[in-house]
Order: C-alpha cells, then structure tokens, then sequence
C-alpha cells in the first residue's frame, strides 16, 4: 500500500506540474509565466544563461532517468514497480524548478493582438496539449506514469509486457505526444525571445529523446523499422496515415 500512496501522490504532482506547465507557456492564471509579469525586464544574457542552466538541469535529469543504464542499476536495489512513478515526480519537481526560477526574456520578435491569426495560434496551442494528453492515453496513459506499476504491485500481479500496435494517432506520426507538446510551445500570439529560448530548448530535447527511444525500440520489436520507414517522426506526410492497425 505504502508503494501504491507513492505512485498516486507522483502522479498528483505530474497532473499539478502539467496544469502549471500549460498556464506557464500559455501566459495564463499561473503566477510565473514564460513572459513573466507584463513589463518585467532584466539583463538579457543573464536571463538566457540562467534559463538555459535550469532547462539544462531538468533535461540532463530527465535524460539520465530515462535510460535503459539507469533502470537496470534500479532494478538491483530497489522495486521496480515504483521505477516510472519516481522518475515522473522527480522530473516533474524539476520542471517546476524551471517554471518558477525561469527569467523572462519580453523582447517582442511579433504581436498578433487581437488578430484573428493570434486567435487561431492560441487554439492551436491548446489543440497541441490536447494532442499530446488524447496520444498518452492511447499508448497507456496508466503505465506511461507509473500508475499501472504500482497498483499491479499493489494486487500482487505482473504487468504483461505490451505488444507492438499503432493506434490512431501514431498511423500519422510516430511521436504524437512530442509533436503535440511543441505544436503548443511554438504556437503563441506573441512571439518572445524568452518564448523562443525555451521552445527552442524544448524541441532538442524531444528530437533526442525520440531518437533514444526509438533506438530502443528497435531492440525491442522486430516491427518498428518497417513503421519507422513509412510514418515521419513529428510532422504528418501529406497523403496521410498509414492504413493499418497492428505494425508487422
């Protein structure tokens, strides 16, 4: 039980850290924005070195996390049902960290206003989160964040590991979750330099993390390099998804 209160109380932090993630680039509600408080300015390169430090911290964490070393060595010591629900509340704790030491960079590069193009770009954007929060649920949401671990632990069962399917959204890229995450940071009324900093951040981190993972991938299932040669990896083709169900 003590396993099962930790997997849910990560995941209680991520469901918070995310909320928090989406007024933060969207300038919304939450006290520490991207663009920070309307005429709030600073040092620029200051800002950026101090914000590319933070970004850098959560990125090397969550990386390290991430890898297929790091889980073997916590195979050995600790029980591995409680692996992704630690992984999840220790990045989720750093992103924060990011969000609310992050200095803002206002510097304008463009201003929509009330244009109905500024208008479309925030739909856009929370059409990105929504991708991305539709794409983990059709993978497993549960096990993607260390719920299914803890509450198979918690039956005494063993999760079967997952055989190799392509739902809906992945016919068309083979990263929807990162796609819908960047589609929200890059779109914006208002283009800062700030904004521009942490996108750009945000778009090397999950081009090496999909590489990464993908890498595994191919160890791990014989048809993955046949769906990674017909389905791009973040932006759609044009003649559409791939007209199939299971890959293989």
């Amino acid at each position: 039980m003590l396993v099962f209160a930790y997997g849910v109380g990560a995941y209680v932090v991520f469901v918070l850290t995310a909320l928090y993630a989406i007024g933060f680039v969207d300038n919304w509600i939450v006290s520490q924005t991207i663009d920070g408080a309307p005429g709030a300015s600073g040092p620029m390169l200051q800002a950026a070195l101090v914000n590319v430090l933070l970004f850098g911290i959560f990125a090397l964490q969550h990386a390290f996390m991430g890898s297929a070393r790091f889980r073997a060595a916590w195979a050995r010591v600790l029980p591995v049902a409680v692996e992704r629900s630690t992984h999840v509340l220790v990045s989720s704790l750093t992103l924060m960290l990011v969000f609310l030491r992050w200095r803002a960079i206002p510097l304008e590069l463009w201003s929509l206003g009330a244009h109905p193009l500024g208008f479309l770009f925030e739909i856009l954007s929370f059409a990105g989160w929504t991708l991305a929060l539709i794409a983990s649920a059709q993978i497993g949401h549960l096990p993607l964040f260390g719920l299914a671990q803890v509450i198979a632990q918690a039956r005494g069962e063993e999760l079967e590991r997952p055989s190799f399917e392509v739902p809906f959204l992945y016919r068309w890229v083979r990263h929807p979750i990162y796609a819908g995450i960047l589609l929200a940071v890059w779109c914006a009324p208002t283009m800062t330099l700030g904004r521009v900093l942490f996108a750009g951040l945000t778009t090397a981190l999950v081009v090496f993390l999909a590489r990464r993972e993908e890498d595994e991938l191919l160890l791990e299932h014989r048809e993955y390099r046949t769906y990674r040669a017909h389905v791009p990896m973040l932006l759609p083709r044009a003649q559409g998804p791939i007209r199939r169900r299971r890959a293989g």
